[in-house]
């Protein structure tokens, strides 16, 4: 009797260990999104479960296209590309994005602009003129959604604290046949 006592009690604490592990990963590794909406189509499509890589981006800042997840108004999470870094002046012109006066390419647009139905792909603004800053705020990261004709991101709800991000997101696991890593 005292045995199998023993051996419950070893059960009981093997599955309470694995319950602490997996809310210790899911909060401060990993966590799972679904990508609600098209505004990072083609990269992501609608209802697209990511794995949310959070290691990291408690103590270091985002990189330049990182696709990452942030807290946005109305206790919502948005998924966006970063385009602008601390210090940046961002532009769009004539459908060329300009930072620090340089242009810059985005393959990850070109299919994507030969589909579109209206042109430019993205209109001609400038930072100040979306956010009132000339440069990204040190702390902030201006960011975009690849589906630019159809997104709200910086353009409408400003720079982005560095305290709202969540994470990177870089890897598709749902639906099977879409399982891909995402730039």
């Amino acid at each position: 009797m005292e045995m199998a006592k023993s051996e419950s009690w070893e059960w009981v604490k093997a599955v309470a260990v694995a319950l602490i592990l997996a809310v210790v990963i899911r909060y401060f590794f990993f966590a799972p999104i679904v990508v609600d909406g098209q505004s990072m189509m083609p990269t992501l499509e609608h209802n697209d479960r990511m794995i949310v890589n959070k290691i990291g981006y408690n103590i270091s800042e985002p990189d330049r296209f990182d696709i990452i997840v942030f807290h946005a108004p109305q206790n919502k999470d948005y998924i966006k590309r970063v385009i602008g870094l601390p210090g940046d002046q961002i532009r769009y012109e004539e459908d060329m994005l300009y930072i620090n006066d340089e242009p810059v390419e985005e393959p990850y647009l070109e299919d994507y602009k030969q589909e579109a139905d209206q042109m430019p792909f993205t209109g001609d603004f400038t930072l100040s003129e979306v956010t009132g800053y000339d440069s990204v705020p040190e702390g902030h990261v201006f960011v975009l959604g690849d589906n630019r004709q159809h997104s709200k991101d910086s353009r409408h709800i400003g720079v982005i604290p560095y305290d709202e991000v969540v994470g990177k997101a870089n890897f598709v696991f749902w639906p099977v046949q879409e399982v891909r890593l995402v730039d």
